[in-house]
């Protein structure tokens, strides 16, 4: 087999849902640094270049990295293998052959549900662990571990 890029992107709903994930992590540390700042004794100028920089974590989070994931992130599941890629400064690309898939989970978080997103987990016999799908539909992801269970039942390999 040759490793390639994935062909499909995932969901163009993962963007919000990534944007909304990082947007509620940026409102606990505002608030942690709000609460430092008034009980805490941070003022001055660290105050001010604290807020400042938590604004900066915020567009960059919200705007540049979904977007960034969003062209990034891929995946494809065919009849011999499944194909992820993810990553920022390394980029990752891996395959799984179907002969070694061991296990297939969707898992869908309290945010992802609110955008009918799910995440589907294939673990493997190997040691570098599982291959994860993020962003996809929740009915397509449910769909990939239909498929995958059937192909892998139907595959003679042992997955060892």
């Amino acid at each position: 087999m040759q490793l390639r890029p994935p062909a499909r992107l995932v969901d163009p709903r993962a963007r919000a849902y990534w944007a909304t994930e990082n947007l509620l992590g940026v409102v606990v540390l505002a608030a942690g640094l709000t609460a430092w700042s008034i009980w805490g004794g941070l003022g001055g100028v660290w105050r001010y270049a604290a807020f400042l920089l938590l604004i900066v974590m915020a567009v960059v989070g919200v705007v540049v990295v979904p977007w960034g994931r969003y062209r990034i992130h891929r995946w494809e599941v065919t009849d011999t293998a499944v194909y992820t890629q993810r990553g920022w400064l390394t980029i990752e690309q891996r395959i799984a052959p179907i002969s070694r898939v061991q296990t297939v989970d969707t898992e869908r978080g309290a945010v992802a549900r609110l955008f009918g997103l799910a995440s589907v987990r294939v673990t493997t016999a190997s040691a570098k662990g599982e291959l994860k799908i993020d962003g996809l539909s929740r009915s397509l992801a449910e769909q990939i571990a239909t498929d995958l269970t059937v192909v892998t039942a139907a595959d003679p390999g042992d997955a060892t």
